[in-house]
């Protein structure tokens, strides 16, 4: 028997994971939240790959089944995902299943944080079952700020990122709309319905646009549901506590992974806003200019010119991307504010000046911590009624952000709830969910709420 070593293990990590072209494969996307997963398919689709994306969480005891209980909650449900849908793949197509066809997109993340090792154990399980070893995963990382170079061709790189970042936006504007109206909603049910409509409409939208450049008709297009979205209100409601969502990504967004949170806090009164994806975007390109910042300065004194100049190339290239993206983001959020007042997305430059004026963590540390914390500090500051940091139960930067934010948040009077999660059910939970409300809202009768 041939002995495999470990040098061998790095070579299988280094040809079946990694940035490899989508062309030609059947593209297979995690769902992370019900609107974002879905759009970004639609711009896949427009450029011609394949797209799907996977049902999600029905696979988790087959994601339990292969891991330990000590990986981060999102590794455990995203490898359920994939396992569960090539075995019904196995079962659909039989002897005409072909694994080659198929392609995982498991984005990473620089460490200390274990999301950039999810597509590494993914990989080690597919290979350890017949046949998924042919499955290859392709990856993005936000050390780059999710570059696309390699997973699609070279020409549709810029159109594609472009198509991918308003997809994120109008995600974002999605989700803002279904938290906005469903508190104050005419009839039960009537929000989620549809949102959800709305959602298989501008995956359609995306679908057929993105790779023309036409984004004024997906713009149209998302116009004439914010006009239908509108009626779904009732006015004679009166406005509720305003609570602030922040945490890690996935959990925060994933709405079976949080047991529907959101949901909960409305039962108890809540009109709730969770951070945006976009915010990650926009934190991922600040961050590459904010390192390049850092590290011109330094070239700077130790006049090393050739450094110097992959600097101020590395920093104009990001300052120029991270100034589109708020623009487009701008433009998205004046449109729909012009129908309703949804909340607007901040800037990550706003945040990184909260940390240090309250000099209570820092953008060097990074991790989703950075934007947790300074998150909560300009909610409470702008007048919302409590802060929930949702994450998976052993999260690294969550666990920061709740050392951290919950003193800030008792000092500034702001009611705040820690609440994590891992995929069991604790009859606690929703307890401390109505007693976290019922403090927001004694403080939205004393200090009325953000406007």
């Amino acid at each position: 028997m041939e002995k495999i070593t470990q040098l061998d293990t790095f070579r299988v990590m280094a040809e079946r994971v990694g940035r490899f072209s989508a062309q030609g494969k059947r593209f297979l996307i995690p769902e992370m939240n019900p609107m974002n997963s879905h759009l970004l398919a639609g711009v896949f689709q427009s450029y011609g790959t394949p797209a799907e994306v996977m049902e999600t969480y029905t696979g988790l005891d087959i994601g339990k089944k292969y891991t330990s209980g000590k990986e981060c909650f999102p590794c455990v449900v995203t490898l359920g995902d994939i396992l569960y849908f090539m075995e019904k793949e196995k079962e659909r197509l039989g002897e005409n299943f072909h694994p080659e066809n198929y392609m995982y997109f498991m984005p990473e993340t620089d460490g200390p944080c274990r999301f950039g090792m999810y597509n590494k154990l993914h990989r080690i399980i597919l290979d350890s079952l017949p046949g998924l070893d042919k499955v290859q995963i392709t990856s993005l990382n936000s050390e780059d700020a999710y570059d696309l170079q390699g997973l699609v061709p070279t020409d549709k790189v810029q159109g594609f990122r472009k198509a991918g970042f308003l997809s994120v936006v109008v995600g974002d504007i999605l989700d803002r709309l279904l938290w906005r109206i469903r508190p104050y909603e005419k009839s039960q049910g009537i929000t989620d319905a549809f949102i959800m409509d709305a959602r298989n409409r501008m995956s359609k939208s995306f679908a057929k646009h993105s790779s023309t450049g036409n984004t004024g008709s997906i713009m149209s297009d998302l116009e004439e549901i914010v006009k239908q979205a509108k009626d779904l209100m009732d006015p004679a409601i009166p406005r509720k506590p305003l609570i602030g969502v922040v945490g890690e990504i996935y959990v925060r967004t994933h709405v079976r992974s949080n047991q529907d949170t959101i949901r909960v806090l409305e039962k108890y009164g809540a009109e709730a806003v969770n951070a945006s994806i976009g915010e990650w975007i926009n934190y991922t390109t600040y961050d590459q200019v904010r390192e390049a910042k850092v590290a011109l300065g330094l070239h700077l004194k130790t006049r090393q010119f050739k450094e110097i100049k992959k600097d101020l190339r590395k920093y104009l290239k990001f300052s120029l991307t991270l100034l589109y993206q708020y623009m487009q983001q701008r433009k998205v959020y004046r449109m729909v504010r012009n129908y309703i007042d949804i909340i607007k997305d901040h800037k990550i430059g706003s945040l990184d000046r909260m940390l240090k004026k309250n000099n209570a963590f820092s953008f060097e540390v990074g991790t989703e911590a950075c934007l947790s914390i300074s998150s909560a500090l300009v909610l409470a500051r702008h007048g919302y009624n409590g802060v929930v940091n949702i994450f998976p139960f052993t999260c690294m930067p969550s666990n920061l952000t709740a050392s951290i934010a919950k003193p800030l948040m008792r000092k500034l009077n702001v009611p705040y709830i820690d609440v994590s999660y891992d995929g069991s059910s604790q009859p606690g939970r929703e307890a401390a969910l109505r007693t976290f409300m019922y403090q927001a809202s004694q403080h939205f009768k004393t200090h009325g709420r953000h406007k």
